[in-house]
């Protein structure tokens, strides 16, 4: 794996399962990367695709078409066998309802995947089952069944466990589902500490108010991902509206002295453009808008103009701004103050007639 490249990526990847219905899409076109030492939330409701995303990552199922490949291995080139070896090593899995083995011990639990996986030496193991139970804080329970100890201590052993053979990635389905606010927060806490010691931490939740304090969102609706710069600078906007705007904007890509299309919405996403209206002798800057704004064309007095003032700026453009706003009320009325104060901004230093939508 070249150390530039991600850790894990996702290429076009599309699951379809055959039911007596027909054929249901599950995922569609899914297309993302994520680095080492990233901690990434996954949310969506409940069929949005979230579980069936983590079966793709972790190998528990395959892509109907698309790759994944992760530290440098395309899992379709591996059978299950080597699948379950690879797992074991590069991989730990924290589910919702913990899935410790009742019959054995914290202690042999954090043990057996260690044997299976055969990563440290015998000598090694017992004592690093014992630093993982203490680093989570429950080495004085280490002897104790899951049955006899809180839903968070066991949550906690899970995440111990799945730390078992020092695994690069840590995939956790709804860690915190089954766990009041104050323990999810502890374990929510320890997945932060993981991720900044060079873990990967890929979360699925229900809880958007957890999912925001991960370094990324990743948003699924009915299968598709939203564009991460969208549910970014949106964060409040109903997830099927995300999608709306994902689904209707194009990348584009303006290097100094160029213009963003006529009016056109555009959120920039790296760089920033200026507004500029002519006078004598050259031009006024009226507004600079920078990463993670958002600028509507149509709103500009007439004259006015819209050019980089970096030396490249990434924009999500959407050139029908009307329609969009028909399919998106909730944009709609969340911007209507935002525009009216810009509107009336830009009519103190023109005297054009102004335009919108509104």
């Amino acid at each position: 794996m070249n150390a530039n490249e991600p850790l894990l990526e996702l290429d076009s990847i599309v699951k379809t399962f055959k039911t007596s219905a027909g054929e249901v899409t599950v995922l569609k076109n899914i297309n993302t990367q994520v680095g080492q030492g990233e901690f990434v939330s996954v949310i969506g409701k409940s069929g949005s695709g979230k579980s069936t995303l983590l079966n793709m990552i972790t190998g528990i199922d395959h892509p109907t078409t698309g790759t994944v490949r992760i530290g440098g291995q395309y899992l379709h080139k591996l059978n299950e066998g080597q699948l379950s070896v690879w797992r074991g090593k590069m991989m730990g899995v924290v589910f919702q309802f913990f899935q410790l083995l009742p019959m054995l011990s914290l202690n042999e639990n954090l043990l057996l995947p260690m044997d299976f996986a055969r990563v440290y030496p015998p000598s090694e193991r017992e004592a690093r089952a014992w630093d993982l139970l203490e680093m989570v804080g429950l080495s004085e329970v280490a002897d104790h069944f899951p049955a006899s100890i809180s839903g968070g201590q066991q949550q906690s052993a899970a995440i111990a466990r799945a730390l078992a053979n020092n695994p690069p990635i840590i995939v956790a389905d709804e860690p915190t589902g089954n766990l009041d606010s104050r323990v999810a927060e502890g374990v929510f806490a320890l997945f932060e500490r993981l991720a900044q010691q060079g873990k990967t931490v890929l979360m699925v939740t229900h809880d958007a108010t957890l999912a925001k304090r991960a370094q990324r969102v990743l948003v699924l609706v009915d299968g598709e991902l939203v564009n991460e710069a969208v549910s970014r600078v949106l964060p409040h906007l109903p997830h099927r509206e995300m999608l709306v705007i994902t689904k209707a904007a194009r990348q584009v890509e303006m290097r100094g002295g160029e213009e963003l299309p006529p009016g056109s919405w555009a959120l920039i996403q790296h760089g920033c453009v200026e507004v500029t209206l002519p006078e004598r002798g050259g031009h006024t800057v009226v507004e600079k808008v920078e990463s993670g704004g958002i600028l509507w064309l149509a709103d500009l007095p007439e004259g006015a103009q819209v050019q980089a003032c970096s030396a490249v700026v990434d924009a999500l453009v959407v050139e029908e701004a009307g329609k969009l706003l028909s399919q998106t009320p909730m944009l709609r009325a969340g911007l209507s103050r935002e525009r009216a104060e810009r509107q009336a901004r830009y009519a103190e230093v023109s005297k054009a007639p102004r335009k919108g939508w509104l």
